[in-house]
């Protein structure tokens, strides 16, 4: 991706994200927040302060596939480039392991640390998700807490849209109470 870098906010299912890039490819996708402005703040905060562009091609491609997947689609996004270059080693295994869980699936911030090296890293693992700046093309929201519990999630709304997402793509994780719509 070889373009000045910018931002831009996107309608999808569950409200607007917002998605910047640069020319290492995205640097940040935000799931909505209270409002559009919440959603640009939390997304810059990320990204540090980027003009408000219209979106290249590659981008566009991006937003339909991440606008697809909220809306139900389960979509591979194995081919957004991702500028991981200002994140630890340990975040990108994290994000790498979190990417291979196919839509529909889910896996534990435990398995996710044996992964890694030991059960003793759930604490990191869950602190590297918390951190996400992709969210959903790294898909954070697949992982849950011990006993299949849906555990934290950083973006608006918590664990309510963990477990929205999560009925998108058919998941069924234990712990969810009430309406997820």
């Amino acid at each position: 991706m070889n373009t000045p870098a910018g931002h831009a906010l996107f309608g999808t299912a569950i409200g607007p994200c917002g998605i910047a890039w640069g020319p290492r490819g995205i640097a940040g996708v935000q799931l909505p927040e209270a409002d559009a402005e919440a959603t640009r703040a939390r997304l810059l905060r990320y990204t540090g302060p980027l003009p408000e562009a219209a979106p290249p091609p590659e981008v566009r491609a991006a937003i339909r596939e991440i606008a697809a997947l909220l809306a139900g689609e389960p979509h591979d996004m194995s081919g957004i480039v991702l500028d991981m270059s200002g994140l630890t080693d340990f975040q990108r295994h994290v994000y790498a392991l979190a990417c291979a869980i196919p839509a529909g699936q889910t896996r534990t911030y435990g398995e996710l640390a044996a992964d890694l090296g030991g059960k003793h890293l759930a604490r990191a693992v869950g602190q590297a998700l918390g951190f996400n700046p992709f969210a959903p093309v790294v898909p954070c929201h697949r992982i849950l807490a011990a006993g299949q519990r849906p555990g934290g999630f950083s973006a608006h709304g918590g664990a309510a849209t963990k477990l929205r997402m999560l009925a998108a793509e058919g998941a069924a994780p234990q712990g969810g109470t009430g309406s997820l719509f």
